[in-house]
């Protein structure tokens, strides 16, 4: 008998289909359906941003393993998984080029003003009404970076393509040569033109990005985030958007995603994604199929690919 999973997330089609050969998979279901096959259910299949909710989790007493399609742990209840010896796992490293690539996009389009222009030629508006206003130049900009992980690491590269200083701020001096460690985040901010967040998400980041550091970066400085929504505190961020205090933001993320503040989606200062930063064909198909390289290890009592718990 195939082992049953929940699929809380939709996958790409070529995806669902190793997993539906493999497996009795349910997709989401309501409580009350969950109810019914709850005692059956030995794995879970979701994405970084829905997670398991803690209600499900608790409702599956057989549950196993957890594989993660994205690298964010935070909507999963990581101590009541190894409580319970559940194994979780992600998709680190595949997805690194794609982010990294999303925030330059962003920086890209909201200093160029690449989306007012793009809209200016569609409405037909070249030749009859006044251009939209002059961009700003990315290359020599400081970059301040929040969190030098892999992603943080990624982004740097493509900055300094760009003749960009890159100073970072994170737990420890990783002593990268090249790029400037700076201990404190406003001071990071301070001395930035632009700060991106590529910090991992949770309790410990939550709202490391506060007015001070907005007013830190000031209102020629802009924000960039590919990481967490909770990392920003967004009420601060539409206040400092409105009041000028910040001259702009390019987000993926949000803090309460997919709910998106009016003072954000109505701003001519933002350029905004709905959490697309991996979503490319290549990066969906190479996650996919380290949750279905996880989900068959565990199964087969093999050691798993790229484990957290």
């Amino acid at each position: 008998m195939k082992p049953a999973i929940l699929l809380l997330e939709p996958m790409m089609p070529e995806i669902e289909k190793q997993l539906d050969a493999a497996y009795t998979v349910y997709r989401a279901a309501t409580p009350e359906q969950l109810e019914k096959i709850a005692g059956s259910i030995r794995g879970i299949a979701t994405g970084g941003g829905t997670g398991v909710p803690r209600a499900v989790m608790d409702s599956l007493p057989h549950l196993e393993i957890i594989a993660i399609n994205g690298i964010g742990t935070d909507a999963v209840d990581l101590n009541e998984a190894r409580r319970r010896g559940i194994h979780v796992t992600t998709t680190p490293g595949v997805l690194i080029d794609d982010v990294a690539d999303m925030a330059m996009g962003l920086l890209l389009s909201l200093l160029r003003g690449l989306p007012a222009a793009d809209r200016y030629v569609r409405d037909g508006a070249w030749g009859s009404n006044p251009p939209p206003p002059l961009g700003h130049r990315v290359s020599g900009r400081r970059l301040g970076i929040l969190g030098m992980g892999h992603v943080g690491q990624a982004v740097a590269t493509r900055a300094r393509a760009f003749g960009m200083p890159v100073s970072y701020t994170d737990r420890r001096d990783k002593a990268l040569p090249g790029y400037a460690f700076v201990p404190d985040l406003p001071t990071l901010a301070h001395h930035s033109d632009v700060l991106v967040v590529a910090a991992s998400g949770g309790a410990e980041s939550r709202h490391l990005v506060n007015r001070q550091v907005l007013d830190a970066l000031g209102p020629d400085g802009v924000l960039i985030n590919v990481a967490r929504g909770s990392v920003v505190d967004e009420a601060a961020l539409v206040a400092a958007l409105a009041d000028g205090t910040l001259g702009g933001a390019g987000l993926d993320v949000f803090e309460h995603e997919p709910d998106v503040p009016d003072g954000l989606r109505t701003s001519p200062h933002t350029v905004l994604q709905p959490h697309r930063a991996s979503a490319t064909v290549e990066t969906r198909l190479a996650m996919g199929n380290l949750v279905v390289g996880n989900l068959a290890a565990h199964f087969a009592g093999q050691p798993l690919l790229t484990p957290v718990l």
